[in-house]
Protein backbone atom coordinates (compact mmCIF):
# COMPACT_ATOMS: atom_id res chain seq x y z
CA UNK A 1 0.00 0.00 0.00
CA UNK A 2 1.25 3.62 -0.87
CA UNK A 3 1.94 6.30 1.81
CA UNK A 4 1.85 9.72 2.07
CA UNK A 5 4.63 12.37 3.80
CA UNK A 6 2.45 15.31 5.12
CA UNK A 7 3.80 18.07 6.54
CA UNK A 8 2.27 21.26 8.28
CA UNK A 9 3.66 24.56 7.11
CA UNK A 10 1.05 26.45 8.04
CA UNK A 11 -0.54 27.13 11.61
CA UNK A 12 -3.97 26.01 12.56
CA UNK A 13 -4.55 28.72 14.97
CA UNK A 14 -7.63 31.33 14.19
CA UNK A 15 -8.93 28.61 12.15
CA UNK A 16 -12.49 26.95 12.17
CA UNK A 17 -12.73 24.26 15.36
CA UNK A 18 -13.42 21.83 12.57
CA UNK A 19 -10.23 22.25 10.30
CA UNK A 20 -7.99 22.65 13.74
CA UNK A 21 -9.72 18.88 14.79
CA UNK A 22 -8.83 17.41 11.10
CA UNK A 23 -5.33 18.52 11.85
CA UNK A 24 -5.09 17.11 15.28
CA UNK A 25 -6.93 13.74 13.66
CA UNK A 26 -4.35 13.22 10.79
CA UNK A 27 -1.36 13.88 13.95
CA UNK A 28 -0.11 16.78 12.81
CA UNK A 29 1.60 19.56 14.45
CA UNK A 30 3.44 22.60 12.95
CA UNK A 31 6.65 21.70 11.19
CA UNK A 32 6.22 17.87 11.48
CA UNK A 33 6.36 15.68 9.62
CA UNK A 34 4.00 11.94 9.77
CA UNK A 35 3.78 9.13 7.27
CA UNK A 36 0.26 8.63 6.45
CA UNK A 37 -1.73 5.11 4.40
CA UNK A 38 -2.93 6.76 0.75
CA UNK A 39 -6.93 5.95 1.79
CA UNK A 40 -9.79 7.72 0.61
CA UNK A 41 -10.72 8.58 4.03
CA UNK A 42 -6.75 10.26 4.60
CA UNK A 43 -7.33 11.97 1.10
CA UNK A 44 -10.62 13.74 2.47
CA UNK A 45 -8.92 15.15 5.13
CA UNK A 46 -5.81 16.17 4.07
CA UNK A 47 -8.63 17.95 0.79
CA UNK A 48 -9.83 19.86 4.08
CA UNK A 49 -6.52 21.15 5.67
CA UNK A 50 -4.72 21.44 1.87
CA UNK A 51 -3.82 24.81 2.51
CA UNK A 52 -2.16 24.13 6.10
CA UNK A 53 -0.03 20.81 4.75
CA UNK A 54 2.06 19.88 2.25
CA UNK A 55 1.87 16.40 1.20
CA UNK A 56 4.43 14.05 -0.68
CA UNK A 57 4.42 10.50 -1.74
CA UNK A 58 6.36 8.21 0.20
CA UNK A 59 7.90 5.72 -1.79
CA UNK A 60 9.13 2.11 -0.04
CA UNK A 61 12.76 2.74 -0.96
CA UNK A 62 12.89 5.56 1.69
CA UNK A 63 10.69 4.05 4.27
CA UNK A 64 13.28 0.92 4.85
CA UNK A 65 16.17 3.33 4.54
CA UNK A 66 14.65 5.70 7.26
CA UNK A 67 13.07 3.05 9.98
CA UNK A 68 14.56 5.27 12.52
CA UNK A 69 12.84 8.66 12.40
Amino acid sequence: MSKLRVRQVKSGLGAPRKIRRTLEALGLKHQRTVVKPDSPAVRGMLFKVRHLVEVLPESDEAEKGSQDR
